[in-house]
């Protein structure tokens, strides 16, 4: 569970609220069925007609990795595959095929068993790049999905302004309900400003943030096996590995693994 993610999400909404709230506004006159449902449902017809339907619902799938992501640990792998290069190194490669099955990363297993089963590095790597593209390419979508999304929602609640302002015009001969039918009619408005830049926008950005740091993780998987593969000392294949880590994640995995079991 992504903890930030869900935090940054309740927060935001919970202090427009709140400030809402102390502004004198009923909440419940920001319920609006029908404003959410122009909103929403003109929003979902535009991103529909710019992309595949199977991508639309591929996208909405891939908001389980915003606020429920296990996130993998670049120091654990770089422990690990510094362990699977001192095996190798006394016992062959061979010896790893045991290991593959333990590890959870069906990335980093499938790159391991092609190794122990004597693929050619160069083959190797170029399957494991292709399949990186190929995650590339989804998240691409993910993200520009919901990037679509924020950009379709504050037009489509103004749109859904407008409408609700027709209809106040056409009943301007009863003053009563002019104030209230106003207010409900922008209520459209802070719909679609409020989803786009709280929701849609944020959903993009961090599915881009998230991949990028999955991706790091399987290079870091990728770069080991390889070495592995080579035949390299495990000091050496830790060092490179290490190149990957920001200095504060450095000094984490010095502290937690470095030196150990030498």
């Amino acid at each position: 569970m992504d903890i930030g993610s869900i935090a940054g999400a309740v927060l935001g909404l919970g202090f427009i609220l709140l400030g809402a709230k102390m502004e004198g506004l009923h909440l419940d006159q920001l319920i609006k069925p029908t404003a959410f449902m122009i909103v929403a449902g003109g929003t979902l017809g535009a991103v529909v007609l710019q992309f595949p339907i199977k991508r639309v619902i591929a996208s909405i799938k891939g908001l389980l990795s915003v606020f429920f992501r296990k996130k993998g640990d670049p120091k654990a792998v770089i422990a690990q595959v510094v362990e699977f290069a001192k095996r190798a190194r006394r016992e062959g490669i061979l010896a790893l095929e045991k290991e593959i099955e333990d590890i959870k990363d069906p990335f980093f297993a499938k790159a391991l068993r092609m190794a122990v089963d004597g693929l050619e590095p160069k083959t190797l790597l170029e399957t494991m790049e292709t399949e990186m593209a190929v995650k590339e390419v989804d998240a691409d979508f993910n993200k520009k999905v919901w990037e679509a999304a924020g950009g379709y929602t504050p037009t489509v609640g103004i749109l859904g302004a407008v409408l609700g302002l027709i209809h106040v015009m056409a009943n301007l001969d009863d003053p009563s309900k002019l104030g209230g039918g106003i207010a409900t009619a922008f209520v459209a408005t802070i719909y679609g400003v409020g989803l786009a830049n709280m929701f849609f926008l944020p959903f993009s950005n961090k599915i881009a943030f998230n991949y990028k740091e999955d991706n790091t993780l399987r290079e870091i998987e990728l770069k080991g096996v390889l070495l592995i593969q080579e035949g390299v000392n495990h000091s050496i294949i830790e060092e490179q590995l290490k190149s990957y880590l920001d200095d504060k994640t450095k000094k984490k995995y010095d502290a937690e693994f470095a030196g150990k079991g030498e």
